[in-house]
């Protein structure tokens, strides 16, 4: 009590020094954030509808409510890259930890190689193409250029990814891409953007090379270590709050990023892996933890496109129209192509999948972030490249991304069979150790006139539910299936790999497909389990 009527004392005779917030600003911040939020959310049925990422919109609510638009006034591009760097953690957190380790586990190699060959030869390609298109450019700004605009987007990807019906590994590739390739281009515009400020080292290519090797290396160990040394005791030790649990889960992501980023090594790549480790122990109120993750990146993304938006003057951005065109179509038709054939071509994809990769590089944050880089830096005349790469990701993600299901339908690479994994909130999947997969049987799929009997699932998995024209109806075994179907499997966590290849098969080569002869015969409608 007496320290508290010492401090009330204390702040009658001080008042609040350089404290020009009060409880009316706190209002109104929390009147245009709540209302800023709630269109956000509002905007995602859109986006949903149209194809497009939700990221346009929140740009677009961002220039809306700037200078140009209610006045909110913003020009602080060291705050943004902190703040971005911030929000971006929190991305490729729920990246990594709604990320099933067994199916990207193909594709780790190849989008490892795309996240650092095929981001140099882009680097390389939109250097060369702004250097001899854009006038008065130095190769140094040029390349510093085409580093910037040279990372796909995590948020991009995954918002569009998910609702297209690909192959399992076209899209792993893809989304182990977006989350990887962050941190060698973070490393590269630094390196690059240092080397042309007044003062900055002037260390041969090679030497950058080997510290960015290190670097990533190094954050590679980190996260991983980090992730599975702290998920291990948290698995152990886990609390009976599942809201808790969640916290703790995030702050080893953000533990791993900033352990990383002291030790100079690469602190994006540490976040991703340790997320992604943490996603792939089974942790207990898993859940909840997905959950939690979803709605942390929801938030950053929200905050991140429209503090972006915030900082974008509709004013300056006309004049950059004509020029992120043009280095546009050079990343789309020249850097993207190239990257892809040299990483890709190694390990099997073909032409048409090439194609798809090349087109499916969604550009979003990532490369706009990294834009202030040069501004916080100091590197002279690079004032407009903010602008030029704010206009060429609005302009080519409206351009690729609603463009993507039918390009993949016109390169007949749709997944006839596509499953998902659903989420069961009122169910603690975990602790059943059951997966739940929603199957949709596409019009060129050999499942159509196959019986449900017929699939031969193994032991552990059955299909329980079928919606048809809208209808949903429990399946008896001799029930044959129709094109259009959707298809509810449950399974065991051990069976549903083998479940997902074996209604693959089936749907790519017909009802023989595997075959073997039976001993038993196939049980009658009223022994179906």
């Amino acid at each position: 009590m007496t320290g508290f009527i010492g401090m009330h004392a204390l702040q009658e005779a001080q008042p609040l020094v350089g404290s020009g917030f009060t409880p009316t600003d706190l209002a109104r911040a929390l009147l245009i954030g709540a209302a800023v939020l709630l269109v956000s959310v509002a905007a995602v049925r859109l986006a949903n509808r149209s194809g497009l990422p939700t990221l346009l919109i929140y740009l677009g609510i961002g220039v809306a409510i700037g200078e140009a638009g209610l006045g909110i006034t913003f020009s602080d591009p060291t705050l943004t890259q902190v703040l971005g760097y911030a929000a971006l953690i929190l991305i490729l957190a729920e990246g990594g930890i709604t990320t099933n380790w067994q199916t990207i586990k193909p594709a780790v190699l190849p989008a490892a190689i795309l996240s650092t060959l095929g981001v140099l030869v882009s680097v390389g390609v939109v250097g060369v193409g702004a250097y001899l298109l854009l006038p008065n450019l130095s190769w140094q700004v040029s390349l510093l250029l085409g580093a910037i605009v040279s990372s796909t987007d995590a948020a991009a990807v995954f918002s569009v990814l998910r609702r297209v019906p690909l192959p399992p590994r076209l899209t792993s590739v893809l989304e182990a891409e977006s989350g990887f390739n962050d941190a060698p281009v973070v490393l590269l515009v630094i390196a690059l953007a240092q080397a042309g400020a007044p003062g900055g080292a002037d260390n041969a290519w090679w030497v950058v090379v080997v510290e960015a090797v290190i670097e990533l290396a190094g954050g590679a160990v980190i996260g991983l270590v980090l992730g599975y040394v702290l998920g291990r005791l948290m698995k152990s030790a886990a609390p009976g709050s599942s809201g808790l649990f969640s916290i703790g889960v995030l702050s080893v992501v953000v533990l791993a990023y900033a352990v990383a980023d002291l030790a100079h090594t690469s602190g994006f790549i540490a976040a991703y892996l340790c997320a992604l480790m943490l996603g792939n122990l089974h942790l207990p109120h898993f859940s909840a933890v997905r959950g939690f993750a979803q709605a942390l990146g929801w938030l950053a993304q929200i905050g991140l496109f429209v503090l972006l938006g915030l900082l974008a003057s509709p004013v300056r951005l006309i004049h950059q129209i004509w020029p992120a065109v043009v280095i546009g179509l050079v990343l789309l038709l020249l850097a993207r192509p190239a990257s892809v054939l040299l990483s890709m071509s190694w390990f099997g994809f073909s032409l048409r999948e090439q194609a798809f990769l090349s087109w499916a590089g969604l550009r979003g944050a990532v490369p706009v972030v990294l834009a202030t880089v040069p501004l916080t830096v100091g590197t002279p005349h690079t004032e407009w490249i903010f602008d030029l790469v704010f206009v060429l990701v609005v302009v080519f993600t409206l351009v690729q991304a609603p463009t993507l299901p039918r390009l993949a339908a016109l390169l007949h690479i749709v997944d006839e069979s596509h499953t998902v994994d659903l989420e069961l909130e009122a169910t603690p999947l975990e602790e059943l150790n059951a997966d739940v997969l929603q199957v949709r049987i596409g019009d060129a799929s050999r499942l159509h006139g196959v019986a449900v009997h017929e699939l031969r699932l193994p032991e552990g998995a059955n299909v329980t539910l079928v919606v048809r024209e809208g209808k949903g109806f429990v399946p008896q075994n001799r029930d044959v299936m129709r094109h259009g179907d959707r298809l509810l499997v449950v399974t065991t966590a051990g069976a549903r790999g083998a479940a997902i290849r074996r209604i693959r098969s089936i749907s790519k080569a017909g009802r023989l497909a595997g075959w073997r002869r039976d001993p038993q015969p196939a049980p009658d409608d009223d022994q179906a389990s």
